[in-house]
Parts: structure tokens; sequence; C-alpha cells
């Protein structure tokens, strides 16, 4: 992802003030998290996702207590919901009294960063920063610079039937694609009876699941040529991946073409399934489903897989991942504070205690310690070890939006489009999108 400079400056004058060009408490130069900053007499304001709350708060008031003992300040951490944070936090930029830290799911970062609204860090103030994991700080980075932290994630893993795969004689997860497609071959010949059934459940705009056969092969959805973005989709080796899945998906799967993977877990709970691609928590969702699903209150039900699912990194596949990073605004009056607090939030104490938790730490070295510490994270600790993060552009949410890549996925799995002529068509699309003025 570039930045482009007339443009932030632009928004950064008309939406955050003159503080969202620079950095550093002098706002030149790079936000620093080194040293010992005295902020006696001095309040942060963090904004948390509620999930720290409920989920981890103990690591949040041990990184609090530790920071306010080094330098002094106080923290006020203010927990928001993911239904309206972004409207919240776009009204709050465009004041005076903005929040010093703010917590952005991974996919929400760029386009702050673009618009000038957080500071630049220095990368190498922050423990493990060189090997963090690159789903979550692809996000964070443009033309060399930094913008937020890594704070933790959450990886797509194989969820799969024990009962099944001990009935088709499959003693273990596979360890390679052959021998997926192999057990997937001897699930559906074990099932045959069952026309609704899929071997591997695979929904046909799950284009998280496409794009990660696609980088499974080398591939790219896109990139940037000198000032234009550049469809790669058509390449070679995006070609290839992009076949395997849409093999994979026509042979073995049964769900609907023009469906998102939004309702898999509860489709697969209803047992007509032997494989499916998710998040790790959706085992837990397809295990046992709400009563009533509109009502987040009501009680859990068993379901008809209630007990024989596990999971496993999908082999030879690099999972999408989904996460948080954190960042310090550039209107903060308190930057080098604020970057004290991430500092002490995201060390190698506080992942620790967010992998007992149940969510993934924010460095690649990390993975296999936090696996140890919760064997229950241990598939999804191994597929991060892989992972991958869309093009880095100002407007690629604007290609989500326009359900591009969703578009041509129904297109090819219908005959509507071959894969070749369904990949220039998306190239063409997202290009003409990125590019947009």
């Amino acid at each position: 992802m570039k930045r482009k400079i007339a443009v932030a400056a632009a928004l950064a004058a008309s939406l955050f003030g003159t503080a969202a060009c620079g950095g550093g408490g002098s706002d030149e130069g790079a936000t620093s998290a080194t040293g010992q900053v005295d902020g006696k007499g001095k309040t942060i304001k963090v904004w948390l996702m509620v999930d720290a709350e409920t989920s981890w708060k103990t690591v949040v008031d041990d990184a609090t207590k530790r920071f306010t003992d080094a330098t002094g300040a106080q923290v006020n951490v203010e927990y928001q919901q993911w239904a309206n944070h972004l409207t919240k936090l776009d009204a709050t930029l465009a004041g005076s009294d903005v929040p010093d830290v703010v917590e952005l799911g991974n996919t929400e970062f760029s386009k702050y960063v673009f618009s000038g609204g957080f500071a630049e860090l220095n990368k190498g103030d922050f423990e493990n920063s060189g090997t963090w994991l690159s789903g979550l700080s692809g996000a964070c980075e443009s033309e060399g610079k930094v913008y937020c932290v890594p704070y933790y994630a959450g990886a797509r893993v194989m969820i799969y039937r024990t009962d099944l795969f001990q009935k088709a004689g499959v003693a273990d997860a596979p360890k390679t694609y052959a021998d997926l497609l192999a057990a997937a071959d001897k699930l559906q010949a074990g099932n045959a009876a069952d026309n609704k059934f899929s071997a591997f459940y695979m929904p046909g705009q799950y284009w998280y699941a496409a794009m990660s056969w696609v980088k499974s092969s080398g591939g790219e959805i896109a990139k940037k040529e000198g000032d234009k973005w550049v469809g790669q989709l058509s390449t070679p080796q995006s070609l290839e991946g992009l076949q395997k899945w849409v093999d994979l998906t026509k042979k073995y799967s049964k769900a609907d073409v023009t469906k998102n993977e939004n309702e898999q877990a509860g489709i697969f709970s209803q047992g007509s399934g032997g494989i499916f691609y998710g998040n790790a928590w959706e085992q837990g969702v397809a295990e046992e489903v709400r009563k009533d699903p509109n009502d987040p209150t009501s009680p859990l039900v068993p379901t008809k897989v209630k007990g024989k699912l596990a999971a496993a990194p999908l082999p030879e596949i690099p999972s999408f991942l989904g996460g948080s990073n954190l960042g310090v605004t550039a209107k903060s009056g308190n930057k080098e504070l604020a970057a004290q607090w991430i500092k002490a939030f995201t060390d190698a104490k506080s992942m620790e205690g967010l992998a007992k938790a149940g969510a993934l730490p924010n460095a690649t070295n990390l993975l296999d310690k936090a696996a140890s510490d919760n064997p229950k994270i241990a598939p999804a600790a191994l597929a991060a070890k892989n992972s991958w993060f869309p093009p880095n552009a100002e407007k690629w949410a604007d290609v989500e939006k326009a359900s591009i890549l969703q578009t041509m996925l129904t297109d090819v799995l219908t005959g509507k489009k071959s894969v070749a002529d369904g990949a220039k068509w998306a190239d063409e699309q997202i290009a003409a999108t990125l590019n947009e003025a």
C-alpha cells in the first residue's frame, strides 16, 4: 500500500487537523515508545473493542499497571461495540477530543492510514516486531512506514468430522494437499447415498478461501506498478490456484454457489458434511447453535455434530487472518505515552495472557509457546504461521463493497465464464476500482 501524500494532507487538514501529518511529540518523524516518558498528572484514553473486556480484561489491567508504574500516567480504557465503532470513530476524529489509542480490525486500518488518522510509529520499539504476523501487519505499513501495531489474531482452519474420517479409514488430519483430496474422495464415496452431502463444504462466494488457494500457488490479487494498480488474477500462478479451488468446490461441495461463508457453520451442524474451512471459533458454533438464532441470550443447543469435530491447519494453503491492530491517533496530545502503553499491551507478557484466553499472539515466534500453553488454539496457531492480507490499497474496501471477487467466483462455478475469462474480468474491475480518482 502506498500513502498518497497530497490526498492525505488535504484530508488531514480538513478532517483530522494539522497534527494528522505528523508522528512524534513535535509532530515530526515517528512516535517512539522507547525511554521513560514522564506522564505524572496525565491520563491517556484508550479505545478497545468489547472482546478485551469480556475475554482478557486481566491482561489489559496488568499492562496498564505496568505502564502506570513506569510512567506515572493514568489510563482510561473505554470498551467499544463492533456494531457502531467506525461511525463513532469517524465522528470523534473529526473533533478535537480524540482517544490516544484505538483498536481497529486489521481490514479496517487501511482507510485511516491513507486519510492520515494515525501517527507514524517506530517499528523497532515494539517487541517481536521482526516476526509480526503478516496478515495483521500488512494493514499497518505504507511506503516503508508503520502506523499501527498488531494486537491479536484468529486464523482459518480445516474443521472436520472425526467420526466420518474414522469410518472412511482416514486415521489423521491430512498433512499434504494430496492427502486432503484423497480424504475427500473417501468421504464422498462413503456418503454417496446422501445427495446433500459435501465431502468439503465450500460456499461459492467464499472469496477469502478462493484467494487463499490463489496465494498457495504464488499468485496475487493485485499489485501496484508505478502509480497504477494492476489486477493479477490472470497470471499463471493465480490461475493455477484459482483452478484448484474451482476443481475442489465443483467436485466435493453441495453448498450454494451464490452464498458466502457467513452461515456455513450452522449448515454444517446439520450433519451433511465432512470438512469445512472456517475460523477456529466456528467449530464451537457448528457443535452448538442458539435455540433462537435471533436472540444472543438464548441457550445453546447441541447439534448433530456435537463432540464429533476436530480442527487442523489446511495443508499447503495459507490462512487469511482476522484480528485487530492498535494505533496512536494523529491528533493525540500524548503520542509518546500512547506508544508506551501499546508497547506494554503487546509485549511478550501480554501476548502470553492473550494466548491463555484463547487469542493468537501477534508474532510467529510466539505461536509455538501459545499452542503449548493453550492446546485449544494449537491448530489455529499452526495455520497462522503462513498468513496473507488483501492488497493494501486505498480503495480496496470499494472492491469488497462491489462484490467483484464474489461475482467472479459465482460466474465461474455456474459456467457463465471460464476460469480465465472470469479472472480477466475481475482484473479489469479491480484495476478500475483501485485506480479510480
